[in-house]
């Protein structure tokens, strides 16, 4: 049987700074991604794709707070919100990958599957929120919105204003992904955990969602040790990982193990806000069963060797 591969590109991959993001930049930023991906597709790789949701994500909590305050629409809960952008993306990714597939001649099915991914009620991060999300607002409104939902805000540090954090727990399970599996063996490709999966807890009358946002990579990564991926590529706007990014004395990195990740991790090498997670979740895969990690940029995948790779 073929390699199988799980896939996971941000949110910015379909919404790029600058753009409005309507539907039509969307469309044709997903069909261009895809065509990058075409390399994977033709040598014949089962592929399992995971993406973000942040742009997205806060685009519908801004429809959802102009709802409320000029209409009175009540506003959806936010696991409500992320449900709704990964079905919405799920369905650009199909149209702009079945455009991609179409060109080429190539007849495979691409199915999406709205997932839900578990997470504990008791992980530390709900006590400490950290993660940003939604709009940015003047001080005294986040005093305002904190006294009427208990919501924390937290200033921006780049001076935009005030957003609202949430925690971002580590996730546990995958939902369903069973039926992941089950369709990429069959040649599908796979189109799961958007924006990290809807975070769900457990509880005594079954399941329900909480107010926090899953890192994407990890997610990702766990979804591809539990269908058995043979690589994880992790995608993002640099062609490699490197030491002393923009810095005096950089250096890209082609090949490096665990304990060399871990290494550079401790010395501060990676951003938190950008490549440290995706480092985190290259280890993670690799180290619980996975072959190698890849992180590059998708307009590297026509080259075998690219990007850096994380090894046992």
């Amino acid at each position: 049987m073929s390699k199988l591969a799980m896939i996971a590109f941000g949110g910015n991959a379909l919404l790029r700074s600058g753009q409005k993001g309507t539907y039509r930049e969307q469309l044709d930023n997903v069909e261009a991604t895809f065509e990058q991906l075409y390399p994977l597709i033709e040598r014949g790789y089962r592929m399992v794709i995971g993406h973000g949701n942040g742009p997205q994500v806060g685009n519908v909590m801004l429809q959802q707070e102009a709802g409320a305050r000029q209409f009175g629409i009540q506003a959806m809960p936010m696991d409500v919100c992320g449900a709704e952008t990964q079905g919405a993306i799920a369905y650009m990714i199909e149209t702009g990958l079945d455009r991609v597939l179409h060109h080429h001649g190539i007849d495979r099915t691409v199915v999406s599957l709205v997932t839900r991914v578990e997470v504990s009620p008791d992980d530390p991060m709900f006590l400490h929120p950290t993660k940003p999300v939604g709009p940015y607002y003047s001080r005294e409104e986040a005093e305002q919105l904190h006294a009427e939902t208990g919501a924390i805000f937290r200033e921006d540090p780049k001076g935009n204003g005030w957003r609202k954090v949430v925690a971002s727990p580590m996730p546990l399970r995958i939902h369903n992904v069973n039926i992941v599996k089950m369709h990429a063996d069959a040649g599908h490709i796979v189109v799961t955990v958007g924006g990290g999966g809807i975070p769900v807890i457990h509880t005594s009358e079954g399941y329900q969602g909480v107010e926090a946002v899953i890192d994407k990579d990890l997610a990702s990564a766990l979804c591809a040790i539990e269908i058995g991926a043979d690589e994880f590529y992790i995608l993002t706007d640099v062609p490699k990982v490197y030491l002393n990014f923009r810095k005096p004395g950089e250096l890209a990195l082609d090949v490096i193990t665990v304990d060399q990740a871990r290494e550079y991790l401790a010395q501060g090498q990676f951003g938190e806000g950008s490549m440290a997670p995706k480092v985190r979740a290259g280890i993670l895969f690799v180290e619980n069963g996975g072959k190698e990690c890849i992180i590059t940029e998708a307009g590297q995948l026509h080259n075998p060797a690219c990007g850096t790779r994380i090894i046992k």
